[in-house]
């Protein structure tokens, strides 16, 4: 199982905040459409990602739905067979929703900077630090608030919860 810290904030100017990103990044942003299936679990969410090449990545996650930085511990299991997979889930768990996302990605240093324009919602940032194994998150919670604030992202843009739910009317 791997970790991180992450935050989810609204965006009001997807620009000012690329150009932000993109001086922090160590390299070029990379655009990634992506388009998210979620099951319904009794424990955490899981979802399937499809790519546009028609790869994808199963994703089982837990993280607490609250406001600023937080952990989330998840494990991804990579896929070439998105179609049968999501038939088998949907038939065993049931469909919880979809997410359709334009995804633009910026590294820098460990942490994975998104901004994502998500159909139906509007335009959302996401910081992921990524923790080493038995690191104690307290240090990936102070450089995602470091990067909040380089990325001027203020406490009353802050999002609980996952796409999915606030399409969902905010319920699980």
């Amino acid at each position: 199982m791997s970790a991180n810290v992450e935050i989810k904030a609204r965006v009001r100017d997807p620009e000012a905040f690329a150009a932000a990103a993109a001086a922090l990044s160590d390299g070029p942003v990379q655009e990634i459409p992506q388009h998210d299936v979620f099951f319904r679990v009794p424990a955490g969410r899981l979802k399937l990602r499809r790519f546009a090449d028609g790869t994808g990545e199963l994703i089982q996650y837990s993280r607490p739905d609250r406001p600023g930085p937080k952990t989330s511990d998840y494990v991804l299991a990579p896929t070439t067979a998105c179609d049968a997979l999501r038939e088998a889930l949907a038939r065993a768990l049931g469909e919880a929703g979809e997410v359709i996302k334009r995804r633009r990605l910026w590294l820098s240093g460990r942490t994975r900077i998104h901004l994502d324009d998500v159909e139906g919602l509007g335009c959302f940032m996401e910081l992921e630090v990524v923790l080493e194994p038995q690191e104690d998150p307290a240090a990936g919670r102070a450089e995602a608030d470091r990067l909040m604030a380089d990325l001027g992202v203020v406490e009353t843009d802050l999002v609980d919860r996952a796409y999915v739910d606030l399409l969902n009317g905010g319920n699980r």
